[in-house]
């Protein structure tokens, strides 16, 4: 993954940027190198999502933000037809990606490049970002398998 891996989504799209703070900056702006960030304790070595200052498991305070794969699975999906203002004319999947990392590791997300109809539970996506602002929003892509 390398940050030239980046959705250009139309200006127009309206997108809710998260409200950046000392717990989820790293998430949310880790896309500006090209490599998704997740919490990982260093007592247990579990991942903890979405960013806390406690690790999930064993509530150690010792949590940092550190690189994974951006690889993982569509573990369930919506596709959204309501088109809740004017320029969202398509229909757009919202997707819980479990990340090959840790059983049980999501990122919720959209699921971009390809057509919703396309979308399957167990589909093979990574990551890529949309860059808003100083936001680098993570939406997944199907991967080849093998890749």
């Amino acid at each position: 993954m390398t940050a030239i891996d980046r959705h250009q989504a139309p200006e127009e799209t309206p997108r809710q940027l998260p409200l950046l703070d000392s717990a989820n900056r790293a998430f949310w702006q880790s896309g500006a190198d090209g490599h998704l960030r997740i919490c990982r304790c260093a007592d247990c070595r579990a991942y903890t999502h979405p960013p806390q200052p406690r690790c999930s498991f064993c509530r150690s305070a010792k949590v940092q933000p550190e690189p994974v794969s951006g690889r993982g699975r569509v573990k369930t999906f919506t596709v959204n037809v309501q088109a809740w203002t004017p320029v969202l004319s398509e229909p757009f999947v919202f997707a819980a990606v479990e990340l090959e990392e840790q059983f049980e590791l999501y990122v919720l997300t959209n699921i971009v490049n390809c057509p919703v109809e396309a979308v399957t539970i167990d589909m093979p996506v990574e990551v890529l970002f949309e860059e808003r602002e100083d936001v680098f929003l993570p939406l997944f892509q199907p991967r080849e398998v093998g890749r």
